[in-house]
């Protein structure tokens, strides 16, 4: 095999690769097993029959074809070795020249890995805002807790926004019933926006065992787009009926005798909250500054396949609460091209960090102990909700393993950053990855990236 790299940008390279019709023969006796084990020959035994009978039978052009498509990932991987590329995601193949008994000639387009020179992280220096719990956002916890406490009372009076219903309702579209367009009985909060268009408009000044019917149009199923005929049923009309914030609530909804303990548990609370954010805060601005620093280019094609895996796994997401995409941009009124604007800006800072990050630990000779990826296959495991074996088994299957294994050592390498680099607040205090650890926050402080 003959191989020669040409360099298109800092990000990829095109490997020319020539390999002689010689060299084939092993993947060409190859496909010849693969083809003669699948084709069924009357007078041959399956996996016996002679070559010159599947030339006749499938044809050489088949084989040739089988062959080369076996060959091309182990020339690539030969040359990629003998020229020392650091290569990224998957080549893209143009087989250039080969005919029955020539050499084959193909080109392989790859992203690789840029030369980055890291900048002396003792240079980096990050202010955040200093961690403030006012008294209005302690009046927000307190709000929230007493909601949860709320009861609902029956009033025999007319719907208020705020009052919660209890309510029929069923859709027809030209007088035909909207496949899972009728409800019985279901509670419903008066301007919450939660259900139909238009709905909340018409439930107000409405009482108990009072109907009506109004036009809405519909956003999904079927007749998306369509406008539906809604009639509606108030069955009972509920006051949300708030407890008094006193000593009283504060026994109730938590284990201190006082409004003023509550108050002062839920303060240093936030204060713990607020100090994980202000240190994820300054690790991005960290990140930040190092990737401006060391120029660090993205390559395209790295970035274009996490696009896709990013939209896909949006569509996934939206799929499983019965949503589609068309769905979503309507609700947030955008376009395609926007949100794929927004994935690739997202992702290409995200690819700048991880080669950043990688750069680092090659740099640092970061190592991962089986105890480590252990843990990091274990916390995952749980999220997925499954065992950790039958976790790691899927990992392995599909070929996953080696970049949760390579996402384990850029926390690694992430956490030697920040404590490298420095970081402080606005009042001048010094800020650690100590204080992520007093809050018991994973010590790698590496899963948002």
């Amino acid at each position: 095999m003959k191989s020669t790299v040409e360099t298109l940008s800092p990000t990829r390279v095109r490997l020319a690769i020539e390999v002689p019709f010689e060299e084939l023969k092993p993947s060409l006796q190859k496909a010849y097993r693969e083809i003669g084990s699948q084709v069924q020959v009357p007078g041959f035994r399956r996996g016996k029959v002679p070559a010159a009978v599947i030339d006749q039978r499938v044809g050489r052009g088949a084989v040739l074809n089988e062959a080369v498509q076996e060959a091309i990932p182990q020339q690539i991987l030969a040359a990629v070795r003998e020229h020392e590329v650091k290569t990224l995601g998957r080549p893209e193949v143009e087989i250039t020249e080969f005919n029955d008994g020539s050499p084959l000639k193909f080109t392989a387009e790859v992203d690789v890995r840029p030369e980055i020179t890291i900048p002396d992280l003792s240079t980096i220096s990050v202010t955040v805002p200093a961690v403030e719990v006012a008294d209005s956002d302690v009046d927000e916890q307190v709000k929230g807790l007493r909601e949860r406490f709320a009861t609902l009372k029956t009033v025999e009076r007319a719907a208020a926004e705020g009052d919660y219903v209890q309510l029929d309702l069923k859709a027809t579209v030209d007088g035909e019933e909207v496949p899972g367009g009728s409800a019985t009985n279901i509670s419903h909060e008066v301007g919450s926006k939660q259900l139909l268009p238009g709905l909340d408009e018409v439930l107000v000044g409405m009482s108990a065992d009072e109907d009506r019917t109004f036009t809405t149009q519909l956003v999904g199923g079927d007749y998306a787009g369509r406008d539906a005929e809604v009639h509606i049923t108030v069955r009972t009309v509920k006051d949300k009926q708030l407890p008094e914030i006193d000593d009283e609530f504060a026994q109730l909804a938590s284990e201190f005798d006082t409004l003023e303990e509550l108050r002062g548990d839920l303060q240093q609370r936030l204060g713990k909250v607020k100090k994980v954010e202000q240190i994820y805060a300054a690790r991005d601005e960290a990140l930040k500054q190092l990737v401006e620093a060391a120029a660090i280019p993205a390559p395209e094609g790295i970035v274009k396949e996490e696009v896709e895996g990013r939209k896909q796994a949006m569509t996934d997401q939206l799929e499983r609460i019965g949503a589609s995409l068309a769905d979503y941009l309507a609700s947030e009124d955008k376009t395609e091209e926007q949100i794929d604007e927004e994935l690739t800006e997202a992702a290409t800072e995200g690819v700048k960090i991880q080669l950043l990050l990688d750069t680092i630990a090659d740099a640092e000779d970061v190592q991962v102990s089986d105890d480590e990826f252990g843990h990091e296959i274990v916390h995952r495991a749980q999220r997925a909700q499954m065992q950790p074996q039958q976790y790691y088994d899927q990992l392995v299957q599909s070929g996953a393993a080696a970049a949760v294994f390579g996402d384990v050592r850029r926390g690694k390498a992430l956490a030697s950053v920040m404590e490298q680099v420095t970081m402080k607040d606005s009042e001048g205090n010094t800020l650690s990855l100590d204080d992520l650890r007093a809050e018991g926050e994973d010590e790698h402080a590496g899963h948002d990236h």
